[in-house]
């Protein structure tokens, strides 16, 4: 069947249509969850909900088809799937039944932050300083370091940000800063 005579029958209502759809596209769209450390349960869920969000999508009347449908329902798996795995991450970084899993106390841990700014450029060290522990604003520290202006700073905090985790990351483990 051809993606217009797929989408004509949606359109009429032909429920047949979609389940030729879900398991012409069922491999491919699963696989992409499965490759990405996803359960089988997960991508079974995954491409279910895509290819409901893909009927409701073409019953609409103004809908217009721009690619392949096997290319739209595959994208709407993977947004669907990126949002699960934040999902998941979000819950991972939280402590569950009560348990601790730091290896520094607070105090520790803001000391080995410190020493790790310290350890930065000397501009690094400022934003961030005067951002994270001044809770100055970027228009403040823009003028304050000389920066053309906030978006400047902004760009800068950025960067220098990235340079301390990866320097954090590179001496410690993730779990030794969980709260």
């Amino acid at each position: 069947m051809r993606d217009s005579e797929i989408i004509k029958r949606i359109k009429q209502g032909d429920e047949g249509a979609l389940d030729y759809l879900y398991k012409k596209n069922y491999k491919m769209m699963t696989r992409m969850v499965l490759n990405n450390n996803g359960t089988e349960e997960e991508a079974k869920d995954v491409y279910q909900e895509s290819v409901i969000i893909f009927w409701q999508k073409a019953t609409k009347q103004d809908f217009v088809l721009t690619s392949k449908i096997s290319t739209f329902i595959y994208s709407i798996c993977q947004n669907l799937w990126r949002k699960e795995l934040e999902r998941k991450s979000r819950l991972s970084n939280e402590v569950k039944d009560g348990k601790e899993y730091n290896t520094f106390d607070k105090e520790e841990r803001e000391l080995i932050i410190h020493k790790c700014i310290n350890s930065l450029g000397d501009t690094c060290r400022k934003v961030l300083m005067y951002y994270y522990f001044d809770g100055m604003s970027m228009s403040n520290i823009a003028k304050k370091l000389g920066f053309a202006n906030s978006d400047t700073a902004k760009t800068k905090k950025y960067k220098c940000k990235k340079e301390l985790d990866a320097l954090i990351k590179s001496k410690y483990k993730a779990t030794d800063f969980l709260d």
